[in-house]
């Protein structure tokens, strides 16, 4: 069993607290390693590191940090194998996922790195006739990373990436959950050999580690993917050194399949929204509203996709669906689906955990839910979707309009004017057009309302690590040397 430690200031530490917590596989309920339990002590130790390194990493030249990641995700790709393995035991995804995640994150690095020479600044004109306007885009200095559970190493990258290129450094906290492909990414950190300070890592508890991370002065970003509770705790610390905060939180999808759409697409984009990750990502399809005239073909056809997934054993390449992460969310899931029937939802297909070892839920579907039901109106994170029907589409479109949250949605339509309106209409911050719910890593996944503040990718998520400072440089006209 392998036992890892925290990693500041360019070197391998225990906690201050000399305690460890145990990480479990969600796939057999066993113990495979030991963090330590990181405490104030050892945030702000690494916050100091993080705030000195930053007074020089910033000079260095951008093509230069960017040579960093390059070499990070060439380590990242001799050792991609062993990273897989680490994904599918620590976090219960399919080997299938586990791959997808590490390659892309592979592909993070060195997407973010072609960025060194390309983001700018500005000169303006003036209305003085002596004077120039220039503005500079700089890093915004230490940044906190709160890394969520169910995309470990993607996250990780999508938070680090832009924070080295643009000369930030970085203090990272990973899930108490899933923390092992960051300790072991640390040990890459390591090998190429980044300055000390830039990246530092503390692992342990939110609860313990949360607030000192985010409510610390020289913190001059906090970069956090999570929940609403979880985010808006952090916004609290953070707004006490009036701290900026970069929030991607929950999501509740709307998938909207009009009269106009392809059955067996939406069928097939759908259930492919849903059930990745076994249903814990904040795009995943989280509802669907499908229109009267064709509900009945498209229910029978996603009930039988769903009856036909497998699940089981992630190791195991004809599985299409792990585990979820522990045993609380399976608690979560398990509640949602019975309080659903409770109030009148019909089972259609699955509805229970598994009869094995291992936080398995079943594949659900579940009509007869009504729009102000729990199971419509928070996120499962799990792989059950509830359908309602509607009429005609101003109600549809008020219907998925009609949540606290704003990330993602989805229409299938082959009518133009239906995907027009749904692109003008839905108060999100990503419509997916007759395809899977997923970001593009030049996009920009940002959300409204309480599904977060600011966003990632691009050069739009390039610039969150970036502040602007304007010089009025005056000259004398009239200098003649």
């Amino acid at each position: 069993m392998k036992s890892y430690q925290l990693y500041i200031n360019g070197e391998f530490t225990d906690g201050s607290k000399g305690e460890t917590l145990d990480v479990l596989n969600p796939a057999t309920e066993e113990v495979i390693s030991k963090i330590q339990n990181g405490s104030e002590e050892d945030v702000n130790r690494a916050i100091e590191a993080a705030h000195s390194a930053f007074l020089t990493w910033e000079k260095v030249p951008s093509k230069e940090r960017a040579s960093y990641l390059h070499k990070i995700a060439d380590k990242l790709e001799e050792r991609r194998d062993e990273f897989v393995q680490l994904l599918t035991m620590e976090n219960g995804k399919t080997i299938e996922a586990s791959e997808g995640e590490i390659d892309i994150a592979i592909e993070y690095f060195r997407y973010m790195a072609g960025w060194a020479l390309r983001y700018e600044g500005e000169i303006l004109e003036s209305e003085r006739s002596n004077e120039n306007i220039l503005v500079y885009k700089k890093p915004i200095g230490v940044v906190a990373g709160i890394v969520p559970w169910n995309f470990p190493m993607f996250i990780l990258a999508r938070k680090l990436a832009p924070a080295i290129v643009t000369g930030c450094t970085i203090v990272l906290k990973p899930s108490q959950y899933t923390p092992n492909t960051t300790c072991e990414f640390a040990k890459i950190i390591d090998e190429v050999e980044l300055p000390k300070g830039v990246f530092n890592l503390v692992t342990g508890k939110g609860s313990d580690i949360g607030n000192p991370l985010s409510g610390h002065p020289k913190v001059r970003m906090v970069s956090m993917t999570g929940s609403y509770p979880a985010g808006s705790k952090v916004m609290e610390a953070a707004s006490k050194s009036i701290t900026k905060v970069n929030l991607e939180l929950g999501g509740k999808a709307p998938a909207i399949v009009t009269k106009h759409a392809d059955i067996d697409l939406a069928v097939e984009k759908i259930k492919t929204s849903r059930i990745t990750n076994s249903g814990q990502a904040c795009t995943n399809a989280e509802r669907v509203y499908v229109h009267e005239s064709v509900a009945d073909e498209f229910i029978e056809k996603i009930t039988d996709a769903f009856k036909q997934t497998s699940v089981g054993d992630p190791t195991d390449r004809n599985n299409e669906i792990g585990p979820l992460v522990n045993q609380d969310r399976l608690d979560t899931v398990t509640e949602m689906v019975n309080n659903a029937v409770e109030n009148g939802a019909r089972i259609l297909t699955g509805g229970k955990q598994l009869d094995a070892k291992g936080y398995y839920y079943e594949p659900t579907i579940l009509t007869d839910v009504k729009q102000d039901m729990e199971i419509i109106q928070e996120e499962i994170f799990g792989p059950v979707l509830p359908i309602m029907t509607y009429k005609d589409f101003d109600e549809v479109i008020e219907l998925a309009n009609d949540t606290e949250y704003g990330l993602s949605s989805s229409i299938f339509s082959e009518n133009l004017h239906e995907i027009m309106r749904a692109a003008n209409e839905l108060r999100y911050g990503e419509t997916f057009v007759n395809r899977e719910n997923f970001e593009a890593i030049n996009g920009f996944h940002a959300g409204r309302a309480q599904s977060g503040i600011g966003g990632a990718d691009g050069k739009h998520g390039l610039n969150e690590y970036l502040e602007t400072h304007v010089v009025y440089l005056e000259y004398d006209e009239n200098y003649k040397g």
